[in-house]
């Protein structure tokens, strides 16, 4: 089995070398990823500059763009064997609710996905080594799962791990996802030549968050995997639009 491995930390992050020391023991690993941080960066390709792709060792490549552009090329010729499964992370931080739609992590894994090959995303709640190695442990035996049971064409799973060691965890559950409240306000400056210079605010805190919602999982101590999909049509409205636009 060949798993190409991307992230939209860098190359050089704990969170995908740690991945890749526990995934070598099930399969053959290439380290795709971005030259440099990428995150929130969704899925956006470089489309107006040459994206140079550089072989830092054998099957780690690095390239000067986003996560997207890294699977991109990798999936594209440039590799000369095609991977059966495409992982990016373990991303530095959760992916909740619509934070899907920002994330550098999810948006290799989507790419992945819209390139042929099953794909996943997975974070980690805690920024640290140790949740890092519960991440990828769980990342093992979730592809040992699915040599078995694979997922449908259309579906990237989107794995959160909460804080938790390996033992403390309380199972592994199939979750949609939640929403989030309003981002906290946005941090604000300006100096005398009537320039303005803004921090994104953080993330709100979970707002639908109830059972079976991927912020409940978490905040239950559970690990959260939710099937998503690229089809964002609110297929409820279609034949209300249909009426009415006749």
């Amino acid at each position: 089995m060949i798993i190409l491995l991307s992230n939209d930390d860098g190359y050089l992050a704990d969170g995908i070398n740690i991945l890749a020391a526990h995934l070598k023991k099930i399969a053959e690993i290439i380290i795709f990823a971005p030259k440099e941080n990428h995150s929130g960066s969704s899925s956006a390709l470089t489309l107006r500059s040459e994206l140079q792709i550089k072989k830092i060792d054998d099957n780690i490549f690095c390239v000067n763009g986003t996560p997207a552009d890294t699977v991109y090329l990798g999936l594209s010729g440039f590799l000369d064997i095609e991977p059966d499964m495409v992982i990016s992370g373990v991303n530095h931080g959760a992916n909740l609710g619509e934070d899907v739609l920002y994330s550098g992590t999810v948006a290799a894994a989507i790419e992945g996905r819209s390139l042929g090959i099953p794909s996943i995303a997975i974070s980690s709640i805690n920024k640290n080594n140790n949740n890092y190695k519960v991440a990828a442990q769980v990342a093992v035996e979730l592809v040992e799962k699915l040599k078995s049971h694979p997922f449908p064409s259309d579906t990237i799973l989107n794995v959160n791990v909460p804080d938790r060691s390996m033992g403390d965890l309380n199972g592994v559950v199939a979750t949609r996802l939640g929403t989030r409240k309003k981002s906290y306000p946005i941090p604000v400056s300006n100096n005398e030549s009537h320039t303005y210079n803004y921090l994104i605010g953080a993330p709100g805190e979970g707002h639908d968050a109830g059972p079976g919602t991927d912020f409940h999982a978490i905040n239950n101590d559970s690990v959260s995997v939710s099937p998503i999909q690229i089809d964002m049509t609110n297929h409820t409205i279609i034949e209300d639009l249909r009426d009415w636009l006749i």
